[in-house]
């Protein structure tokens, strides 16, 4: 499958300059529902059978609250069933402290502040001492603006984030993959994709700058890849040439 071996060239880019596995790794995927993180855990899962480093991996869904049936990730539990990988939901009320109790004008950044400190917590609950999220490069793009315009700040996530006090390292293989190419392999492998249930889903400050960025590309191609190379070259954050 050509879109496989697209974005496994492209993970394994990532993982090799940053150093993000190591032999012995037990590796929590943090499952959204959404593409990016079920083509990553996909893409690990083939990277492992042939990869120098052994490692095992596991997935991991944080359940924010807005289903309340219980049904978004009924599919996502069957594929990891199929493919034999273990798979835990972690019950939350996220969305009740985000949009009821807080009333949060700008919700996504605590959103993501609980997210992420749900799935530390089942990372290290499950043994595993590294969790994967599936920021691609479009992504990375999105943020360093977003805290650019919004914030005032040169910045962005880091491609490995180390947490000394609880043994954890949060990496993001997909760092140098674009969307489109995450995307293609969903499609061509027909990777099980969940509806986002947040209301602000499709109207959120990243949305808008997604497609300011998606037009100015549009007319200068290659956008993304120099921004991210200016990361790289600034040795902000974490990133490096």
């Amino acid at each position: 499958m050509k879109e496989l071996q697209k974005l496994l060239s492209k993970l394994r880019q990532g993982i090799d300059h940053y150093n993000m596995i190591e032999d012995g790794d037990v590796i929590t995927v943090g499952l959204s529902g959404g593409k990016d993180s079920i083509a990553l855990l996909y893409s690990l899962a083939k990277l492992r059978d042939f990869y120098p480093k052994k490692f095992s991996i596991c997935g991991v869904s944080v359940d924010l609250g807005f289903d309340k049936s219980g049904q978004m990730y009924a599919e996502t539990q069957k594929f990891m069933a199929d493919l034999g990988i273990r798979y835990e939901i972690v019950s939350t009320q996220i969305s009740e402290i985000v949009f009821d109790e807080r009333k949060e004008k700008n919700p996504c950044a605590l959103c993501a502040k609980l997210r992420r400190g749900a799935l530390i917590d089942a990372t290290k609950s499950l043994g595993a001492n590294k969790l994967a999220l599936g920021h691609h490069l479009n992504d990375t793009v999105e943020t360093f603006m977003l805290s650019l315009m919004y914030e005032g700040r040169i910045g962005c996530y880091s491609p490995v984030t180390v947490y000394a006090d609880n043994d954890i390292s949060v990496i993001r293989p997909l760092i140098y993959a674009t969307e489109s190419e995450v995307r293609s392999l969903v499609k061509s492998a027909n990777l099980p994709v969940a509806k986002n249930p947040c209301p602000n889903d499709g109207e959120s400050r990243r949305e808008e700058m997604k497609e300011y960025l998606r037009l100015f590309d549009k007319e200068h191609r290659g956008l993304y890849k120099r921004i991210v190379g200016a990361l790289e070259r600034g040795e902000i954050d974490g990133w490096h040439k």
